[in-house]
């Protein structure tokens, strides 16, 4: 098959200095993520902005990292590996300079664009090499641990953040980020080898302000409809997502038409790729909605402090980092099927018993219904992600990791502002806490039935292991 071809052709590379690479620079950019969340008010009160524009360096960053995402893979068939993931990790660390040394607000925001920039191109970059470098037969392993860091560093995040900003100044939250960057920057310098194919594909400028106005316009909208102050019926919402739709209809329109892509959709094809990536969407919308849920829940209406609802998602995340490696190696020799039904049979069932919190629901309830449900969700992230990378030939394969972060980016979006909006329109005011809890509770319903749709879905995966899959689609 191509991809076992390419192996062979492939340079001496030596793989666990290089997986030390690529992990580093995916843990400083999704720790960067989380960081900032706890250190919000701090900072507002600092620069003597309002909470509303202190949430926009949050904001931004993600609308940032969405837009970037999609062009990477014109990015990684226009330039160096090298060169590009140099740049991206520069961009990342130049950013993190800007923040840790900012002024003022608009420093501070610029040096998170800057920061978003990098790390929309990191991670796609990251798992296309991961996916070159390694036989088929390997990938879940690699992705494995690459799934360890991805889940370890928002796990140990909001902890740390609070940490610093209760004895430091907010800044240090950066200082903490920079020192990485820069070591990564170096090692990556001395080790990272050119392994993706240049192809120079055309710069299409439409399409990339089509991509930036449909991803952009559509993450923006779902994100400020998870606001719960703002919600789907806000005019802002609707004409954000408007426009992003109809963007994003004539730039799939316009790939369909170009013979070199910014962004391939015809990827979609490969049914194992397009069944295993909606499979992964719904988990993602699943992970993501409850880590919004529950601690607004635990704060807003059981009366639990940020520190406690942190430390009650903590033991979950740090389960599902630990699993990862381990559903790596199971993928590599059963394949995403079974693993897939497992998981998503947990997370059915871990979801349905968060749709019955009352003023009663104990700490101790929360923290193990949540870490079984993460310990399903370990069980399909990883394996879906590469099962259906893994049906791509070599030519495809940086299409493939930004349409996979891509749609990841849009589920987090559409399920946060789902869950929450289910959370605010089913709320029953007059009832006190109990009408509250009514809106979370129908929430989990309707994240439980999406997940139960997941569950269906894997089904359709191919049995055996990953060869036979990729033998199975042809």
């Amino acid at each position: 098959m191509e991809n076992d071809q390419y192996q062979e052709q492939q340079p001496n590379i030596k793989r666990g200095p290089l997986m030390a690479v690529l992990i580093s620079g995916a843990f400083v950019a999704i720790l960067n993520q989380t960081l900032l969340g706890t250190a919000l008010p701090v900072i507002a009160e600092s620069l003597h902005i309002n909470y509303a524009a202190a949430q926009w360096l949050q904001s931004v960053f993600m609308l940032v990292n969405g837009i970037m995402i999609p062009v990477t893979a014109f990015l990684i068939e226009r330039f160096t590996t090298r060169g590009l993931f140099l740049t991206a990790m520069g961009s990342f660390a130049l950013g993190t300079l800007l923040c840790s040394i900012a002024p003022n607000f608009g420093v501070l925001i610029s040096g998170r664009v800057l920061q978003a920039a990098g790390a929309g191109i990191m991670l796609p970059l990251m798992q296309t090499i991961m996916f070159l470098v390694y036989p088929i037969h390997k990938r879940g392993a690699a992705m494995g641990m690459f799934g360890l860091v991805i889940a370890f560093a928002p796990a140990i995040g909001p902890t740390l953040s609070g940490y610093l900003v209760e004895h430091f100044h907010w800044r240090s939250i950066f200082y903490v980020v920079l020192p990485i960057a820069i070591i990564d920057i170096i090692m990556a310098y001395l080790i990272l080898k050119n392994v993706t194919e240049r192809t120079f594909p055309k710069v299409d400028i439409s399409s990339i302000i089509l991509s930036t106005l449909g991803f952009g316009g559509l993450l923006y909208g779902f994100s400020i409809a998870g606001n719960p102050e703002v919600g789907f019926a806000s005019q802002n919402v609707i004409i954000s997502l408007l426009i992003g739709s109809a963007a994003l209809i004539w730039f799939i329109i316009r790939q369909l038409k170009l013979e070199q892509p910014i962004l391939e959709f015809r990827i979609f094809q490969y049914k194992v790729f397009t069944l295993t990536t909606a499979i992964g969407m719904i988990a993602f919308m699943s992970m993501i909605g409850g880590a919004v849920i529950l601690p607004i829940m635990m704060q807003d209406m059981l009366g639990f402090s940020p520190l406690e609802s942190g430390l009650m998602l903590l033991p979950g995340a740090v389960l599902m980092g630990l699993m990862n490696p381990i559903t790596g190696r199971l993928f590599d020799k059963f394949g995403a099927r079974y693993l897939s039904i497992i998981g998503l049979l947990i997370v059915v069932v871990t979801t349905f018993m968060f749709a019955n919190l009352s003023p009663g629901t104990s700490f101790t309830y929360l923290t193990i219904v949540n870490a079984a449900r993460m310990f399903g969700i370990a069980m399909v992230m990883m394996p879906v992600t590469t099962a259906g990378l893994n049906v791509l030939p070599k030519r495809l394969m940086p299409h493939g990791t930004a349409m996979n972060n891509t749609m990841r980016q849009m589920a987090g979006a559409v399920g946060t502002a789902l869950l929450v909006s289910v959370m605010t329109t089913q709320a029953i005011p007059e009832q006190g806490i109990q009408g509250a809890l009514h809106g979370v509770n129908v929430s989990f319903i309707v994240a439980g039935v999406l997940a139960i749709a997941g569950w269906i879905l894997s089904f359709f995966i191919k049995a055996g292991g990953p060869g036979k899959e990729e033998q199975a689609t042809g």
